[in-house]
């Protein structure tokens, strides 16, 4: 074991559990004794979050405080895309600081941490804090702040490739900056096992662009990952749907063989529907659970809990545990329905084992016989070790309006001074004075079109040139109102006694009356009335309908959708493929066309008195929607009175 940079007590524990640092984790300690930032890209299973947190955990041990106390104030901060995998990783790390007996206090915060408890974290902070980005935004947004980073010392940015491209990437990258500006010492690291581009990451994370600040490090490669598509035994791969329902025997019979059973699902309806199959046919009783986003904090506590301690053979989740919960039981990942991306795949296989010298085992389960060719091209791309991935793009405006109402919410601000912090991370350095004095004016009274309404003039500016808030109030306005994920008005589910399950959204629980039955937290209710937001339920005796939402959809890449019309094309891989997915196509190719890469089909028939028109452009579910109220509003203007469209990820 390479220990140069580990202390005594880290080696002992190490030696005591027959373990030995890989090279990736000697590598990020030495780059954070040389003051490195770090990048660090490895399989799952290879140890990426201790690795990250080794040069904390070796900061408070007793040899290198060297009698000292252990000294107070937040250290390190680490940043997750998923509340679940922050408390994940408490728990992870909860046993060495115990075994190794570092003085550390570990707490995570997020929308579930009672007020009180943030209040507190507020003002004595623990020494590391597992967060999300929102939540990290809005710490920022209290005057205590510059007080509370003063001395922070290291950041963790955990699965990075999930979010940097997009908004909560943007919100993150200006909350970086400003830690920066606060704590001038601080080193970032970002943790990754589905990497396309390195580079653009380590761009990223750079501040000033500085690319060179930033080591690289790359883990040992793990056993590559077994992958098959379930084929139907008794039954056909259906023209539609997305549920897989056909599979629900087959599915209980995997789960019945193996220890531990991870059904990942594409939408919180399917999980629920899946869920109640799934028990339809658990003639055994064995213990399946549900996780997903819309469930009460206190009933996903509980499923993860039970998974970490084994007591469950299978639990039906959606993306709510994409990312790095390391229950080290799961033998077999599910995937039902398309998997929509091989990054995505990957990472949810990674679930599976997570272990590095073991294969992870995937079952992908396609709902139809589009989804079957997916699952085939996801397949391939997993084996061929190819990732995609949205790239990098400019910071959003408006996300960048959001950080400078947090910051004023934190106190008075120059706004050259701002706008060379905003600078500093790639996303926004772009920006010049004049957007800049664009993005101000909006913040500070709405821009042109709201600058009328003294209700939205928020900031304002002193003759000093300090920028500050217009009202205290403002603040909490701010703070309640703020985020980057968008979620529908929702109501909350609850029993009489107060005891909480979750939420629906409004325009599905405005449509129940009393009487009504809906199936949600994998139980039967009966609806009691509707009052305080709130839908009061008791326990049915039948089932019901099951809540849909309109949450955003996982999108198909075009890396993926590349792929499947690369398989179109490739008629010596339709002998590979079921009969029935075979002879769908060959019936394709003889009556019209297939659609191969780079080209578009479209297809134009009679029926019933009506005439259809099929555009295949493989584009994604978003971008059909967008082309579908296009071509139909083009079609009313040439008085052709179009009837309507539908949409999915190919058509």
């Amino acid at each position: 074991m390479d220990s140069a940079n580990l202390p005594p007590e880290l080696v002992a524990w190490f030696t005591a559990r027959g373990w030995a640092l890989r090279g990736h984790q000697t590598e990020m300690l030495a780059a954070a004794s040389q003051g490195h930032h770090a990048l660090l890209v490895a399989d799952t299973g290879a140890g990426k979050t201790l690795a990250g947190f080794l040069p904390t955990l070796a900061a408070f041990a007793p040899s290198r405080l060297a009698g000292q106390p252990v000294p107070d104030g937040l250290h390190t901060l680490y940043v997750s895309p998923l509340k679940a995998l922050a408390h994940d990783v408490k728990r992870n790390l909860l046993t060495p600081v115990a075994e190794i007996g570092l003085g550390i206090r570990i707490e995570t915060r997020s929308g579930d941490t009672p007020s009180d408890r943030k209040a507190r974290q507020r003002a004595k902070p623990p020494h590391i804090l597992l967060t999300t980005p929102e939540s990290l935004s809005l710490l920022l947004s209290y005057p205590e702040s510059a007080e509370l980073f003063a001395g922070l010392q290291r950041v963790i940015v955990d699965e990075v490739h999930a979010f940097a491209t997009s908004k909560r990437g943007d919100l993150l990258a200006l909350a970086l900056a400003r830690l920066q500006a606060l704590s001038p010492a601080m080193r970032r690291v970002a943790l990754s096992a589905t990497l396309g581009d390195p580079e653009s990451y380590r761009a990223w994370l750079a501040p000033w662009g500085d690319i060179d600040s930033v080591a690289l490090v790359h883990g040992d490669t793990g056993a590559p990952p077994e992958v098959e598509i379930l084929e139907p035994i008794d039954a056909r791969v259906p023209w539609g749907g997305h549920a897989g329902t056909w599979a629900v025997p087959q599915v209980y019979d995997l789960i019945r063989r193996h220890r531990t059973t991870l059904i990942f699902t594409n939408t919180r309806f399917l999980a629920e529907y899946l869920f109640q199959r799934l028990w339809d046919a658990n003639d055994d009783t064995l213990p399946i659970g549900i996780h997903h986003g819309s469930l009460s904090r206190e009933a996903r506590a509980k499923v993860e809990e039970a998974m970490a301690q084994g007591r469950l053979r299978a639990l039906v989740c959606t993306a709510s545990l994409d990312l790095g919960v390391d229950w080290g039981d799961i033998d077999l990942v599910v995937q039902m329905g398309a998997p929509k991306g091989s990054s995505r795949l990957l990472q949810r296989i990674g679930r599976a084992n997570h272990r590095l010298d073991s294969p992870s085992r995937a079952v992908l389960v396609p709902g139809n016989r589009f989804e079957f060719l997916e699952a085939l091209a996801a397949r391939d791309a997993v084996h061929a070790g190819q990732r995609d991935g949205d790239e990098f793009r400019p910071g959003a405006l408006d996300v960048l309006a959001q950080h400078v109402m947090a910051c004023a919410c934190a106190g008075p601000f120059d706004e050259a001074a701002l706008l060379g912090e905003v600078r500093s991370s790639l996303a926004y350095a772009w920006i010049d004075t004049e957007i800049w004095r664009r993005v101000l004016e909006f913040v500070a009274n709405g821009g042109y079109a709201l600058r009328a309404y003294d209700r939205f003039r928020r900031i304002v500016r002193q003759p000093d040139g300090q920028w500050r808030l217009a009202h205290p109030e403002i603040a909490a306005r701010h703070r309640f109102n703020a985020g980057i994920i968008i979620d529908s008005d929702m109501l909350e589910v609850r029993f009489r006694n107060g005891r909480s399950l979750g939420k629906v959204e409004e325009d599905f629980g405005a449509q129940l009356a009393p009487g009504d039955t809906f199936r949600f937290a994998g139980m039967d209710l009966e609806v009691e009335g509707l009052r305080d937001n709130a839908v009061i339920v008791q326990a049915a005796r039948k089932s019901g309908q099951i809540p849909s939402y309109m949450g955003a959809r996982l999108p198909l890449t075009t890396h993926l959708a590349t792929r499947v019309q690369a398989l179109l094309a490739d008629r010596t891989r339709w002998g590979q493929m079921p009969d029935d997915v075979r002879e769908w196509l060959e019936m394709q190719d003889w009556r019209s066309q297939l659609p191969g890469p780079g080209a578009l089909l479209v297809e134009s028939f009679p029926h019933a008195g009506r005439a259809y028109t099929v555009f295949y452009t493989f584009a994604g579910w978003t971008a059909n929607q967008s082309l579908g109220m296009l071509i139909t509003r083009r079609m009313e203007s040439a008085g052709l009175s179009p009837m309507g469209f539908v949409a999915n990820d190919y058509a």
